[in-house]
């Protein structure tokens, strides 16, 4: 380059700097993932709908669910595809048949065939009476049972051939203007025995069916008509004089049935057949049902006649959905505008960012001719850095969250997605447990903190507790008793750690001022209070929540009430020795206060069925016992949580415990004995649930000694340095979400109230899990999150704002409780 190039060089400006990308990506990428998500999500919500508009078109019907398919859990539980059987007592039959009656309605059956359906008609009676008669052996006539108080009228007609008898009967009954609310015909075998399984008997089965169809479908327009097809034999126990009745001959004589009333308003009964294929070796003389069939096909019937009018929890097959109420209408009213709402903050976002890229990609000279992008930069990564949610992430929050209670009102208040009832066995029960802590000790770390239950100890505790919870309702394991009095001492840990934590908030100096009350409050109840709008169900129904809320505020108003046991300007209860001993009357006090509450039932309702909160204790039918049951069986955790960490404060204070290091918490001998013991409480909490005969006398024992393997658990959990500084990421992972998982599985993993299973995947229960669960966690996590973003905006730091919001979210309730007529 000669000389005279390189003076113009100098004299020209510098070329303006490289415009460094990466931050206008990472803005582009935020917009792009928030539109990401809601895209995904919708695509989501739209599957998960059009897949259970597909089952609620094909076979939607659960009545059609019940009477066509299904299949044994194990060897002797049967359920129907994609509905819940309730099983249905004496009480329960007689209390359907009072309910018809006062309707003004008779109870009317009629049982038209041959000795296959004689045999239902003698189960159902006995179903239904309370002194059934007795029944000759071989009746080959007509029966009838009558009792006038239910107006029931329970009819048998002797009909084993499809014949002009039949063809008369159905003439009669075509032009009756009242018709029997159920029958229930079948019939084959006779025909098969009388022409040794001719062809030409079959022939003329079909042709005198055919001529028959037409007043059948006029009929079944009317009512409720059911065709038994025909349960297959167990030829090996047959008599001689029945060897021509095979299972090929049944199933041609089904067949033929099945293509004459195809198209007709009869309904089809084959889930009976099923039933009986199942469980044919019960068969006494190879061709009538044993017991177990029998006792299946009776209920199968109950469930078709009543559950419309009883509308049991347990008991969704042929059950109406739930009416939409005016609450529920307002609730997704206002809902339904946060995805409108979701869709206009992301377009915003994106032209923001458009505009602001177009902005960067054109330089800016400055005073010594370089670009101005580098502020701009400076700007971003200052806006990356705020800690504070946006009013934009918290519109964004509003959004998702109509999303997904549009999901949770269509599991579980619709009939788009199949329900099927709990199964228990030990292998459903112990086998995913297993897994789960095979995961969750794979998955440990180590922890830099080495204080007694510190934080990441308690999060790993939630989470395993609220996964074994998870797996015990998932597999209905409350039958069984030591499991049951074992999930028992879990929920009474949760409420210890609720003593045990806000005390140790407290105690050191912490705030206790109305804005944390109202923060911790809003955390727990947030998601409750939405859900109870939404599935239209009581504050109670969610029993857990209401627990811990009740119980933190008795906590917090304890302590708050004079004298404090804490210091302001950052000074710990240490401070002042007398700290302890008003510690120990506020304890004492509070102790006595709930024994006199627990000794009078009388006092505890009165205070309970008080207004304006009678409403957040009782259940839908205006019932405190529920909360009753609930709140003595961990009336003391609360207490011992609190107890326990006021002792611990003592120990740490004067050396008697080291746990400031991540040596053992005490030395030689002293942590072997101390550990022996806390093994001893274990063994002994679990020795006596098994010697408890009722859960009645376990549970009046439950409140007293449940401190006692929660202790055990921790001093072996923390006396052993190694074992308190590592911790498992995967139990705590879940822990922090616990709240969601256990208001959530609810509606979403569980399905009818928690009283059955979820079914995005028929037929395929462990695929099924899997889907469900992931589905379930997602939305937990998510929920949790919008949580957090929302918490600061309706419950800000400021103390005015925080009880304007209290009050505007009174005044809601109360408008709420005024239009539901609970005042």
């Amino acid at each position: 380059m000669t000389d005279k190039d390189s003076d113009m060089a100098e004299t020209l400006p510098p070329p303006p700097p490289k415009i460094q990308l990466p931050v206008i990506e990472e803005l582009n990428l935020y917009v792009n993932s928030k539109i990401a998500k809601i895209i995904a999500t919708a695509v989501v919500v739209c599957f998960i709908t059009y897949h259970g508009f597909l089952h609620a078109v094909d076979g939607g019907d659960s009545c059609q669910r019940l009477l066509s398919d299904g299949r044994f859990q194990g060897a002797h539980v049967w359920q129907p595809y994609g509905c819940m059987l309730h099983t249905y007592s004496n009480t329960d039959s007689r209390r359907c048949m009072r309910y018809v009656a006062f309707l003004k309605q008779d109870n009317h059956m009629l049982f038209v065939g041959d000795s296959r359906i004689r045999q239902l008609y003698f189960a159902m009676v006995k179903q239904i009476a309370v002194s059934p008669p007795k029944f000759p052996e071989k009746p080959h006539n007509d029966m009838q049972y009558n009792e006038t108080n239910l107006h029931l009228n329970i009819k048998y007609l002797w009909q084993p051939y499809m014949d002009q008898e039949v063809d008369k009967l159905f003439d009669k009954l075509k032009r009756s203007k009242s018709l029997p609310k159920l029958i229930v015909m079948g019939s084959a075998t006779h025909a098969i025995k009388a022409s040794n399984g001719s062809a030409t008997a079959l022939e003329e089965y079909k042709r005198n069916l055919t001529s028959l169809s037409t007043a059948m479908h006029k009929i079944g327009k009317r009512t409720r008509l059911l065709w038994m097809l025909q349960d297959p034999v167990a030829h090996e126990k047959l008599n001689p004089d029945r060897a021509a009745i095979t299972n090929d001959q049944l199933d041609l004589y089904n067949m033929a049935a099945m293509e004459v009333l195809y198209d007709t308003n009869v309904r089809l009964w084959s889930s009976s057949r099923l039933v009986a294929q199942g469980s044919i070796s019960d068969s006494s003389d190879g061709l009538h049902a044993g017991v177990l069939a029998v006792k299946y096909d009776t209920q199968i019937l109950m469930n078709l006649y009543c559950n419309d009018h009883l509308n049991f929890d347990d008991g969704t097959c042929c059950n109406s959905r739930e009416a939409v109420t005016m609450t529920q209408i307002a609730t997704f009213a206002a809902l339904c505008s946060c995805p409108i709402i979701l869709i206009a903050v992301a377009v915003k976002q994106w032209l923001c960012v458009s505009h602001h890229v177009g902005a960067l990609n054109t330089p800016t000279p400055s005073s010594n001719g370089s670009s101005s992008s580098q502020p701009l930069m400076a700007e971003a990564k200052a806006a990356k850095k705020k800690q504070q949610p946006s009013s934009q992430d918290f519109l964004m929050a509003l959004g998702k969250l109509g999303l997904i209670m549009g999901y949770f009102f269509l599991c579980d208040r619709t009939s788009l997605f199949m329900k099927e009832n709990k199964y228990f066995s030990q292998l459903n029960f112990w086998l995913p447990l297993g897994y789960v802590f095979a995961l969750g000790l794979f998955f440990t770390e180590d922890t830099s903190q080495t204080r007694l239950l510190h934080r990441d100890m308690t999060d790993e505790w939630k989470g395993w507790m609220q996964l074994v919870i998870l797996i015990y309702h998932m597999t209905g394991a409350s039958q069984k008793l030591p499991i049951y009095m074992h999930i028992r001492v879990l929920v009474s840990a949760y409420v210890f750690l609720t003593g045990y934590g806000h005390f140790s908030y407290y105690w050191n100096g912490r705030d206790m001022g109305i804005v944390r009350y109202c923060q911790v409050m809003f955390r727990l109840n947030f998601l409750v209070v939405i859900l109870c709008l939404v599935m239209n169900r009581p504050y109670q129904f969610y029993y857990f929540v209401p627990l811990i809320s009740f119980w933190y505020t008795v906590m917090h108003l304890t302590l708050v009430l004079p004298p404090r046991i804490t210091r302001p300007a950052h000074a710990n209860s240490e401070a002042s020795p007398f700290n302890y001993l008003y510690s120990i009357i506020k304890f004492v006090g509070l102790g006595g206060f709930i024994t006199v509450l627990y000794l009078s039932e009388v006092f505890f309702e009165k205070i309970f069925v008080m207004r304006p909160w009678k409403a957040l204790f009782v259940t839908t039918d205006d019932d405190i016992h529920e909360w009753w049951f609930r709140w003595q069986l961990d009336r003391y955790s609360l207490l011992y949580g609190m107890v326990f960490a006021l002792l611990y404060f003592a120990l740490t204070q004067y050396s008697l415990i080291d746990d400031k290091s991540g040596s053992n918490l005490l030395g030689g001998r002293l942590a072997l004995a101390v550990s022996f013991v806390a093994t001893i409480f274990i063994v002994s909490y679990s020795s006596m649930t098994f010697i408890c005969s009722t859960k009645p006398d376990c549970n009046e024992i439950h409140p007293f000694v449940a401190w006692v393997p929660i202790t055990g658990y921790i001093i072996l959990r923390n006396m052993i340095g190694i074992l308190r500084t590592r911790y498992s990421s995967f139990f705590a992972w879940f822990g922090r979400i616990s709240l969601e998982l256990f208001v959530c599985q609810y509606h979403i993993w569980l399905a009818a109230d928690t009283h059955g299973v979820l079914v995005l995947i028929p037929s395929y229960p462990v695929a099924n899990v899997l889907v469900t669960s992931f589905i379930f966690i997602c939305i937990c996590h998510e929920i949790h999150h919008i949580t957090n973003i929302i918490t600061p905006f309706f419950v800000p730091n400021d103390s005015l704002r925080a009880m304007r919001n209290l009050s505007v979210f009174a005044f809601l309730l109360m408008a709420i409780a005024v239009h539901d007529g609970v005042f």
